[in-house]
């Protein structure tokens, strides 16, 4: 298998940067909003925007979550692999909020739907967005698009899109296996 860098860990940088600043326009103090990465990969995405507004935008209230969608998915029983599902922390009300999605990589909308499903136990919240670092635009199987985007990217069907955070390893990097 071959690797291809995507986004190096400058580029990377940016795009966090600007995706801070488009949520600071649209939620201001944060006040009615939650933030909720998707288990396991969203939350690494959702701690680094969680860091810039907090640390560079001077937005301390944040309602920060965390939310598993194994057992919400659809192809839950038709894989032979056993699933291993990580917490879920929702510590607020979602009920009548503005929520924020936030995933890694938007593929083929599954996972994202999934979400949508485990949401509705939580409560009604006023509105729901998405929030990607990559969105893998011609590989949808739902019509789902994010409202705030990193970057769009065209991959193979047989491709994979990682994305691998500094906190992980030394550096931030997303590339895509051939």
């Amino acid at each position: 298998m071959s690797n291809k860098v995507l986004l190096d860990s400058l580029k990377i940088n940016v795009l966090l940067n600007r995706l801070s600043c488009q949520l600071l326009e649209v939620h201001g103090d944060f006040s009615d909003t939650v933030l909720i990465g998707l288990q396991p990969r969203g939350v690494f995405l959702l701690d680094r925007i969680v860091f810039l507004l907090k640390d560079k935008y001077g937005i301390h209230d944040l309602k920060v979550g965390r939310l598993d969608t194994t057992f919400y998915r659809d192809d839950f029983r038709r894989s032979e692999k056993i699933h291993s599902a990580k917490p879920t922390e929702l510590n607020f009300e979602v009920e009548g909020k503005k929520i924020v999605l936030i995933d890694d990589v938007l593929y083929t909308g599954r996972s994202i739907r999934a979400a949508l499903t485990a949401i509705d136990y939580f409560g009604r919240p006023s509105i729901i967005e998405l929030l990607v670092l990559i969105d893998r635009r011609f590989s949808r199987h739902l019509p789902i698009q994010p409202d705030y985007l990193g970057v769009q990217i065209d991959a193979l069907e047989g491709d994979k899109v990682r994305v691998e955070w500094k906190s992980k390893i030394r550096k931030d990097c997303v590339y895509i296996e051939k």
